[in-house]
């Protein structure tokens, strides 16, 4: 039985799928993100790559979901500009976000189900970008390009931080709103064009 299932999943038609929507998500990741500068540091960007993500883990089950935001993290990493750091960090935010959500509406397929699942998917995300920020991200900026750069880019927002406080405005006044933000786009957009799509995924 397991044996079929992953014939199944292997499939030519859901490798095709997958694919799809692993192109999509990269074009998404590269270029449909815009800032926010005036609420949000200027790096910080709204995009939307997690869309073919969530969608296909609903149609095809969490797997499939947290191989196109792999793949899609792959395919950027030969452009990466900061030595596959940020990459790696998209792909524990994305895996966080798609995997429970896809989890909780492959066992109770309907809106309630995906509406949870969507939701504690963020709050994952939310959590996750908190320790990728703090353990990863940030460490390796500050190494990269010194305190001084870091400060400078948000001293805008945030005129009284230091390196001692850095940690405390970023992340509350930053990294968590934003990442709600960027969620909630995700999901709602998930929401309005999942239907549409889903028949077509389920061909």
């Amino acid at each position: 039985m397991e044996q079929t299932h992953k014939q199944e999943f292997f499939s030519a038609k859901n490798i095709a799928k997958i694919a799809i929507l692993s192109a999509i998500a990269y074009v998404l990741y590269l270029f449909v993100k815009f800032p926010l500068p005036f609420i949000f540091p200027a790096f910080l960007d709204i995009q939307f790559s997690d869309l073919p993500s969530l969608i296909g883990g609903f149609a095809m089950g969490p797997w499939a979901g947290c191989l196109i935001v792999i793949v899609k993290c792959l395919l950027k990493m030969p452009f990466s500009t900061t030595a596959c750091v940020g990459e790696i960090a998209d792909i524990i935010m994305g895996i966080a976000f798609v995997l429970p959500a896809s989890i909780l509406y492959k066992k109770a397929k309907s809106k309630k189900s995906a509406f949870i699942g969507v939701i504690i998917g963020a709050v994952c995300c939310v959590v996750a970008s908190i320790v990728a920020n703090w353990l990863l991200l940030i460490p390796f900026y500050a190494k990269m390009f010194g305190w001084e750069a870091i400060l400078g880019m948000v001293s805008s927002l945030y005129a009284n931080v230091t390196q001692a406080t850095f940690y405390t405005y970023y992340i509350l006044l930053a990294v968590i709103p934003f990442n709600i933000l960027r969620c909630s786009i995700v999901v709602a957009f998930t929401f309005l064009l999942y239907k549409r799509v889903s028949p077509i995924l389920h061909r």
